[in-house]
């Protein structure tokens, strides 16, 4: 019976999806209405391959030029047997390989507080795709109400109506204020800054946004919906960092490989990076923060890896644990000289979840949560992750769009 719904389930999965792809170079599409995920990446730049479809599982791909959904449809069809066998055998054995990751003697503990945050029973929570603490430690939320990002289609032209940015009590999980209706087309990054201004960036206009604390509008980067790649244009920016003297950085992004430095009043002053994996190289520079220093950090995403520069942009080190995957999220808790970030892995169907990484100044691991373990939740997608002062640690799914709070338990 199992077997038989499965197969069904992958057929009612298949038969929805009619696309033709050519020149992918990057994930193309996860379907999370049905929870599967196949994530299609073209490697034209490293393999020589000009265009294909990878399906792919945990360590391998197969390519193949100008596949159509037709096609893969008749395949999962005629080779479901042993597709079924080979994501079973993957799944065993990537378990067993999470066990040995996990020493829970040594690890500090992180309790994922239930029932959190208490939004009102109607309200619409979309994707929420960014996270960040003012200096009263009230949760900022960006998310993007009942909007989705289109799997084939261009991004849509409209701007969503309804409010995006939540202000949240950290402890009661009730919403303070919010704002921001009439304004973005995609939403991305959001970070708040030491003046409790509130930084977005928009990845359907290709903008950059300043607002005061309480949704006034202060500074615009990047021309609406006109993509491009020199000093006033961004391609799909992800996030922002704002250093002590008011400059910032944007990470651009999903289409451009590079992180730029602006002044204070929005002036460009520098920029580095391209597309690749070597230092100071990105595929998809996806988060940002900065340390008490002023070096800059940067999940590399594709790369699942965290590079450090200084504030000239200069590569310092980077961080890279075996067996995690694509990290999306770096934040620096300079109070604990930690570096905290949140990776996601899937398998050809079955989303495997993320994990919390905490690294210290080192690079070792001191903690580990998630999919791998030491958590008693659902399975995530995590796309951006905070910490207050006290420790605690947020994060954001865009699988189940929910907001997370793992509270950091005393021994």
């Amino acid at each position: 019976m199992v077997f038989l719904y499965c197969r069904y389930f992958m057929e009612q999965a298949c038969s929805k999806l009619l696309f033709s792809l050519c020149n992918c170079r990057r994930t193309l599409w996860c379907c999370y209405s049905t929870k599967i995920h196949f994530l299609c990446t073209g490697f034209a730049s490293n393999t020589g391959y000009n265009s294909g479809i990878a399906i792919l599982t945990y360590r391998y791909s197969f390519l193949a030029n100008y596949l159509t959904a037709i096609t893969l449809y008749g395949i999962m069809k005629r080779y479901f047997s042993i597709i079924l066998l080979l994501l079973l055998i993957t799944s065993c054995s990537n378990t067993k390989q999470y066990e040995k990751l996990n020493t829970p003697d040594s690890l500090p503990a992180y309790q994922l507080i239930k029932d959190w945050p208490h939004l009102p029973q109607d309200y619409n929570l979309g994707n929420p795709t960014g996270i960040g603490l003012d200096s009263a430690q009230h949760i900022f939320v960006f998310h993007r109400a009942g909007r989705t990002w289109p799997l084939i289609a261009p991004m849509p032209g409209s701007l969503i109506p309804d409010n995006t940015i939540l202000e949240i009590d950290k402890d009661s999980g009730k919403i303070i204020n919010s704002w921001g209706s009439g304004l973005f087309i995609m939403p991305h990054g959001l970070t708040v800054d030491r003046n409790d201004n509130v930084w977005v960036t928009d990845v359907g206009l290709h903008q950059v946004f300043k607002f005061s604390h309480e949704g006034k509008l202060l500074m615009k980067l990047g021309e609406a919906k006109i993509a491009g790649n020199d000093k006033t244009h961004f391609n799909r920016p992800t996030d922002v960092a704002v250093a002590a003297d008011g400059s910032f950085y944007v990470s651009d992004g999903y289409n451009n490989s590079r992180i730029i430095k602006f002044s204070s009043t929005g002036q460009y002053l520098f920029e580095w990076g391209k597309r690749g994996n070597a230092p100071g190289e990105f595929n998809i520079p996806h988060n940002l923060d900065l340390d008490d220093k002023g070096n800059v950090y940067v999940a590399d995403r594709e790369n699942s890896r965290v590079q450090a520069f200084d504030a000239n942009g200069k590569f310092i080190k980077e961080w890279k644990k075996e067996g995690s995957g694509k990290i999306y999220s770096v934040v620096i808790d300079n109070n604990h000289r930690q570096l905290i970030t949140i990776d996601y892995r899937s398998t050809v169907m079955v989303p495997e979840g993320s994990d919390v990484l905490i690294f210290d100044s080192t690079g070792t691991t001191v903690a580990q949560f998630g999919r791998t373990g030491l958590y008693d939740g659902p399975v995530c997608r995590y796309h951006d992750v905070a910490i207050d002062k006290d420790g605690n640690i947020y994060t954001v799914d865009i699988l189940d769009n929910k907001i997370q709070k793992f509270k950091k338990m005393i021994h």
